[in-house]
Formats: C-alpha cells, sequence, structure tokens
C-alpha cells in the first residue's frame, strides 16, 4: 500500500484523483476517503487542503456514481416488496424540491461512509443530477475539515492496513447493517402517516 501510494504522490493531485475513483467504486473493504485524502497530506504537507479536498470530493463523487450504476443490475434480484418500497422513497424525493441535493448534501457532509447510500440509490434507479452536486459540495466541506484536524492525529494509511483491518471490516459491516436496515422500513406508512413500523428484511427474491 505505501508503494502505491509513492506512486501515485509523482502524480499529485491526478493520482489522488485515480485512487479515490478506484476507492469510491468499490462497495467493501475499503477505507474511508478522508483517511486516504490526510494521509497523503501527511505524506506531502505542500498539498493544499482545500484543492486537495475538492480532487478528492470530485473522485470520490466519480467513482460513486460507477458504484451506483454497478448496484442497479441487483436491483432484479430485490424482492418485489422492497422494490415498492424503494419505490416509495424515490418518488418522495423527485416530488421535493431539491429533494435528492438536499439528502446527498447532509448525507455526504458527515464522515459517514457513502457505499450505502449509492448502493441504494442504485437499487432506487434514483436519477437526478442533485444527487451529486449535493454530494460533491458535501464531501468537499467534510473532507477539508477532517484533513485539517485529522493530520495531528491519524495513524497512516499502512498502519491501518497492517494493523487495523478489523476497524475497516466494522465499517463496512455497519454499513451493509444500515442498508439491510433502510430497506425494511416500511417507508409508505413512514412518509403517509408518520408511523415507523418495519417488514421482514427480506432484500434478495432467492
Amino acid at each position: 500500500m505505501l508503494d502505491i501510494f509513492e506512486i501515485l504522490s509523482e502524480y499529485s493531485y491526478f493520482g489522488i484523483l485515480l485512487i479515490l475513483i478506484g476507492v469510491n467504486a468499490s462497495p467493501i473493504l475499503m477505507p474511508p476517503s478522508w483517511i486516504i485524502l490526510t494521509s497523503f497530506h501527511l505524506l506531502d504537507p505542500t498539498l493544499n487542503i482545500v484543492l486537495l479536498a475538492m480532487v478528492g470530493a470530485t473522485g470520490a463523487t466519480l467513482g460513486r456514481f460507477i458504484l451506483k450504476k454497478f448496484s442497479g443490475y441487483f436491483r432484479r434480484f430485490v424482492g418485489e416488496e422492497q422494490k415498492s418500497n424503494l419505490d416509495i422513497i424515490g418518488n418522495y424525493l423527485n416530488k421535493k424540491k431539491h429533494g435528492y441535493l438536499i439528502a446527498s448534501f447532509l448525507f455526504a457532509a458527515t464522515p459517514l461512509p457513502s457505499n450505502m447510500l449509492f448502493i441504494t440509490y442504485g437499487l432506487m434507479r434514483a436519477k437526478s443530477l442533485g444527487i451529486y452536486i449535493g454530494f460533491w459540495f458535501g464531501r468537499t466541506i467534510s473532507y477539508i475539515i477532517m484533513i485539517y484536524f485529522g493530520n495531528a492525529v491519524l495513524t497512516p494509511i499502512l498502519e491501518i492496513f497492517e494493523d487495523r483491518i478489523t476497524g475497516i471490516l466494522l465499517i463496512d459491516g455497519v454499513g451493509i447493517g444500515m442498508i439491510i436496515l433502510f430497506a425494511s422500513v416500511n417507508w409508505t406508512l413512514l412518509i403517509t402517516k408518520k408511523k415507523l413500523k418495519f417488514m421482514k428484511p427480506k432484500l434478495w427474491r432467492f
């Protein structure tokens, strides 16, 4: 992993863009993007934090676009009840002005892993430019904050991979669990009657 960082660091921001696209196109087993960006800044403190965050947000957005497209192919395996449930959410956001933009921005402005968000968007077959605009701006803001404050306390990414792979697996496990929880909410009842109820979490038609 250190060799990859050293090679890509020679290409400066373009190399960082490429690795962020690859990391965010993967649904699991990847470290959070802010950790990668902070690690690059530790390796080369001359990198401008704002520009680094913008490059990172661009790579993350392009990578999540690929993940969303890929996830959409798995909709055929989702149970009919869950399909209908996801469509309810999509229709609700479509009716709200800037619904997708606001939802993506609010989520991206936190350090939460966004793989679950775009897998869900893919299963919903969501189509809105606001998804990517909101996500880009939200991630830019969160990356600036995380890079700025992370420099003093972050363990280099090499140590994370060597000693804390269980942490990455835990993050992925939480993300998968949140997808299942999200798909199990009866969104029709929640949206129309403001009542929270869960359905049997049968996601796949197997």
